[in-house]
């Protein structure tokens, strides 16, 4: 990381700047004068406030007195128990945890049983603790004791440490944004990116930014995080705010322009690496270059509706660098639908990056953004998505409204739904003639959609028309070859009709890509019996 600044620390003095409201010191409260009167007690002063006298040659020792002082919000010093009959009350110290009372049980007992098997005790001088007092119990009592006390502290600590784990990072950048001044906060943030911690960097970058905005080197920094996190869009929304806030910032122009490279827009890229001058990258450069010239042939050959052309041209491309651009994606999604391979669109647009409707459209605006939804709902019908691929058509006729593509796959959309919703009533209802009609209209709108092929295969083997049925299945497997519905009814019509090595055939596929699926192992074991 190269943004890294040499200024000297100001220590906690932005404070104010971000919170608005002074400084506190970081020392603890002090405590109350010893001029405070109070009744029978001379002099009353914490250890750590007054001056404690050399004893003289005829200093005599005074009694201990245990006074009851109003807690404050400093902790009590530790001081050492004093041994012998004349001992003070033990009382838990703030802060102890319940290991440190296990200890202090532990060590009282084991005096305890040095000392011999009775101990003077009153309620003035010791604190009796469970099987600790005169009337002794059994050894195993008393380690039995300890050994669950000990059980108890163990699960306390793990529970304690679980939970600082958790808020550990996140306090951690709290204590940071409130003490540290936004250099430090940057500088500490590469150290994290250099180490790979890539949430920690950016979350100090963050608070970098929420105390100085207006520096150009912290989104900068931002962007390099969210890159590396694999938010793309993000990182180049950042690094186009470094640049409006400092337009000859060089290291944001090369940033930028590898991530247009990557998004599928060389040409913006080549223009900001010719921003970035001597901090341009030669060889980002020079793909930026390829990348160009294959989506300028992926142009021409959409053109002359050469599919398979733009097929080639399309995977060059994300070769050479365009690896994260949706709309290379989404081209290529079009290229598979229009060779009815729609599985493999399935597949394309699965791929893509998962980037938010809104992020895409302040990165590439409303007519692209319309565009991508547009090939998001024709493959949503392909799969038979179709209240998806309307409400997606819907979103790109709201981006856009004079996008006659986007207006032509809601009006698809909504009728490829009513028709499948009209068939499966007829069909629950067991009218299977109108059902096969319903579907039939469906397939006007949209003929090689697998999933009504199949439903409608489904009205034909009700009506005993085995043959046509296997004629639709076969039309929907052509178009998608993983469609297992498709394949189990194709199998079924081909038992009822004594084809048993052809549904042998496609209950062994059935079995092999779902080993769980257990009406086609049943057909698979009866076809087996059948050919034998």
């Amino acid at each position: 990381m190269g943004d890294c600044s040499h200024e000297r620390r100001s220590g906690c003095g932005l404070l104010g700047a971000v919170f608005g409201r002074p400084r506190k010191s970081p020392s603890p409260t002090p405590v109350q004068s010893s001029k405070v009167q109070r009744p029978n007690v001379k002099n009353d002063q914490t250890q750590g406030d007054r001056v404690i006298p050399r004893p003289g040659p005829n200093y005599k020792s005074q009694p201990v007195r245990q006074h009851h002082r109003p807690q404050t919000a400093t902790p009590p010093r530790n001081v050492e128990p004093m041994h012998g009959h004349g001992q003070a009350q033990k009382v838990p110290l703030p802060g102890m945890g319940l290991s440190g009372e296990l200890d202090t049980m532990i060590k009282e007992h084991q005096r305890v049983k040095g000392a011999g098997n009775l101990v003077r005790a009153s309620s003035g001088n010791v604190m009796l603790h469970s099987n600790l007092g005169n009337l002794r119990k059994p050894h195993d009592a008393i380690e039995q004791t300890l050994a669950v006390n000990r059980n108890f502290a163990r699960k306390n600590e793990a529970s304690q440490k679980s939970a600082k784990k958790n808020e550990k990072s996140d306090l951690y950048c709290r204590a940071l944004s409130t003490r540290m001044d936004p250099e430090e906060l940057k500088i500490l943030g590469n150290e994290h990116y250099k180490n790979g911690d890539f949430a920690e960097a950016l979350s100090l970058y963050e608070a970098a930014i929420s105390v100085d905005p207006n520096k150009a080197s912290y989104r900068s920094n931002k962007s390099a995080a969210l890159t590396a996190m694999g938010k793309l869009l993000e990182a180049a929304l950042e690094c186009r705010e470094a640049i409006r806030i400092d337009p000859f910032y060089q290291r944001a122009h090369n940033r930028l322009a590898t991530l247009y490279v990557r998004l599928g827009d060389p040409e913006k890229g080549l223009y900001h690496f010719k921003q970035a001058g001597p901090e341009a990258d030669p060889d980002a450069m020079n793909m930026a270059a390829k990348v160009q010239s294959h989506l300028n042939n992926c142009t021409e050959a959409k053109r002359q509706h050469d599919w398979t052309t733009l097929l080639k041209e399309i995977a060059l491309a994300t070769s050479v660098g365009a690896d994260s651009a949706p709309l290379i994606f989404a081209l290529k999604a079009e290229a598979l639908l229009k060779l009815n391979r729609h599985q493999e669109a399935v597949q394309a647009m699965a791929d893509s990056p998962d980037f938010d409707t809104e992020e895409c459209t302040k990165f590439f605006g409303p007519i692209a953004s319309a565009s991508l939804l547009v090939m998001q709902a024709r493959v949503g019908m392909a799969e038979g998505r179709f209240d998806d691929a309307w409400a997606a058509a819907e979103g790109a006729c709201r981006l856009d409204p004079n996008n006659k593509e986007a207006s032509n796959a809601k009006r698809r959309a909504q009728a490829l739904s009513a028709a499948r919703s009209k068939g499966n009533d007829h069909f629950k209802a067991g009218r299977y003639e109108e059902a096969r009609g319903a579907y039939g209209e469906g397939l006007e709108h949209a003929p090689y959609n697998a999933l009504l092929l199949c439903n409608r295969a489904a009205c034909e083997v009700k009506l005993n028309h085995y043959s046509k049925a296997v004629e639709d299945c076969n039309a929907a497997l052509s178009i998608r070859p993983g469609y297992s519905k498709a394949r189990l009814r194709r199998a079924d019509c081909y038992a009822k009709m004594g084809n048993w090595g052809a549904c042998l055939q496609d209950c062994q596929v059935l079995v092999r890509e779902n080993p769980n699926d257990g009406e086609a192992a049943k057909l698979l074991d009866e076809a087996k019996s059948r050919l034998e």
